[in-house]
């Protein structure tokens, strides 16, 4: 894993991430927040709600999906800056999501030259505990 280079203070720097997400329309729909973000580290959080769901009450695997791309790719920037793209990722589908929150955390595994690739885990979260229900892998290319 690289480290962030910057002389920015962390806060600012999650402040600054917030607002790239904050400026995308889809994660305002579906009400992600970052709520960690530096060291090659990022945590993206979705409040579930009845729109995130299927017709059996689980949490709709495009909803995870969503935040595992997402999560992976600020994971990258916060490696390498913000001139970065998902090029690819896989998820697997542990178990089904049924909780209050949906939790994403990703980690750089090796920052290269051009590609960037980052491992991720995607907790549900009910009675406070939290129940891992997918992992995903992702290339991020830089620009």
């Amino acid at each position: 894993m690289r480290p962030t280079t910057s002389t920015t203070p962390a806060s600012l720097q999650l402040a600054d991430a917030k607002a790239v997400l904050a400026a995308q329309p889809f994660s305002r729909l579906v009400g992600a927040q970052l709520t960690a973000f530096g060291d090659g580290r990022a945590e993206l959080r979705v409040p579930l709600a009845e729109h995130h769901r299927q017709q059996d009450g689980v949490v709709h695997g495009g909803v995870l999906s969503y935040a595992a791309d997402n999560v992976l790719t600020f994971a990258a920037g916060a490696a390498v800056g913000p001139a970065v793209f998902t090029a690819g990722f896989t998820i697997s589908y542990l178990s089904p999501a049924r909780g209050d929150e949906l939790i994403a955390r990703a980690e750089v595994v090796r920052a290269g030259a051009r590609l960037v690739t980052v491992n991720a885990e995607l907790f549900d979260q009910r009675d406070d505990d939290e129940h891992l229900c997918a992992v995903a892998q992702g290339t991020v290319a830089r620009r």
